[in-house]
């Protein structure tokens, strides 16, 4: 087994600039399979509710349907971490990308025949969230397979501007081919896990190193995954500061929506200030690799969480205005270069074997934040004036702020873990 990497084989101001990533067959199949199978699944995200609505008329319904596949997301997030720890990571996958290519053509057939009911409606969309929360536990436990290690920090950023870019593109797709014909956005997706299919067969280089020949330890789902991130200062630090972030991004965009459409801006502006945050993402993802090779990694975390905070107190002060976008698009700019550092790192000194477990925890611990955060935001500006109720998610910021500038864990980045 390979040594975790040091802080300073990951430091960039110690390394030379690495490879790029477009010569690395086995990522770019991969990379491009999901690019294809996001563009599908947010088609399909879009057009679900759609659907439910349109057989229920319901808006309750149709907004429990992606209530299940949310929860059933988080259910199988530790159960996912273990089976791609003790399984053949290559096997997972594609048995993932098979069974929702299966089941989308099923509810795509049944669309077309008028027999799509709720119940099929249901089970479509948790069996395909917990395979989803399988496969994509599997992509993040191979990336340290398949790339040098002075390239998982491009690696991980390359993998943020996907997930933003296929934001962007897929539910204006799935809504226009919703509108075409009503099982279209479903045959697509479909489609989309066939391509990944075919991605994931082609790649010949293996996704995990050699499995010992005993069982992992851990007396239950993470719990050997559970006692490396505890016993990690920067894993520690890296649970402490996600959440938090995660939950202030989710819940400040949230928030906005709504104060947006309280001053009176039509919601052809209010999606064009989601829009504006969005591009800021995506081009903040494509500049994370230079963004990251400038500064030593502690170094950069402190910077782009309290520059965050003072972006978001920023954006609470204009929060009745387009202008609002502005620094709150800034602030996103800065996100993708925080994650692809903080998870970059984390896969390079995590052995092969706890990678999924503690990917699992780790994205658990983000997810279930965000997840929160749109109740919170609701509360909060039911009950308090709208830029008192949205500094709460600058001082969640600032809060990751503060223990990433005086936490030994992100200190510990640049020595030995």
């Amino acid at each position: 087994m390979t040594q975790p990497l040091t802080g300073d084989a990951l430091d960039p101001s110690r390394t030379s600039r690495p490879p790029s990533l477009w010569r690395n067959r086995a990522f770019n199949l991969l990379w491009t399979g999901q690019c294809l199978s996001d563009t599908g699944s947010a088609m399909a995200d879009l057009a679900l509710p759609l659907l439910v609505f349109q057989l229920t008329r319901s808006p309750a319904q149709a907004g429990f349907v992606g209530t299940v596949g949310f929860a059933v997301t988080m259910i199988s997030r530790l159960p996912a971490g273990l089976l791609v720890d003790r399984f053949d990571r290559r096997r997972l996958m594609i048995f993932c990308d098979v069974f929702r290519l299966v089941v989308y053509a099923v509810l795509a057939c049944a669309v077309e025949a008028g027999a799509a009911g709720l119940a099929v409606i249901l089970a479509v969309v948790a069996g395909s969230a917990a395979a989803t929360a399988v496969f994509s536990t599997a992509e993040h436990a191979a990336v340290r397979s398949l790339v040098g290690q002075d390239q998982i920090v491009t690696a991980v950023a390359r993998n943020e501007a996907r997930a933003y870019g296929t934001s962007l593109v897929g539910p204006p797709l799935g809504g226009l081919l919703f509108g075409l014909g009503k099982a279209l956005p479903f045959f697509g997706n479909a489609l989309s896990f066939l391509l990944s299919l075919s991605a994931v067969l082609c790649i010949r280089r293996p996704l995990q190193q050699p499995r010992p020949a005993t069982a992992p330890s851990g007396g239950g789902p993470g719990g050997e995954g559970l006692r490396f991130v505890l016993g990690s200062p920067f894993l520690r630090a890296l649970l402490v500061i996600a959440a938090p972030l995660n939950m202030a991004f989710t819940g400040m965009i949230f928030a906005m929506t709504i104060s947006l459409r309280r001053s009176g801006l039509s919601p052809v502006l209010v999606g064009l200030v989601s829009m504006i945050i969005a591009v800021g993402g995506l081009l903040g993802a494509i500049a994370a690799p230079a963004l990251q090779r400038r500064l030593r990694l502690p170094t950069l975390i402190t910077v782009i969480c309290w520059s965050t905070a003072v972006l978001m107190a920023l954006s609470v002060l204009v929060s009745t205005s387009i202008v609002t976008a502005v620094p709150l698009a800034a602030a996103l700019f800065l996100g993708p270069t925080a994650n692809a550092a903080l998870f970059g790192y984390q896969a390079a000194v995590t052995p092969d074997h706890l990678q999924g477990r503690v990917v699992s925890l780790l994205l658990l611990a983000a997810t279930s934040a965000a997840a929160l955060a749109p109740a919170l935001a609701g509360v909060l500006l039911a009950h308090v004036p709208g830029r008192t109720a949205m500094l709460v998610f600058p001082l969640l910021v600032a809060a990751s702020a503060l223990v990433a500038t005086f936490g030994r864990g992100i200190r510990s980045m640049s020595r030995q873990p």
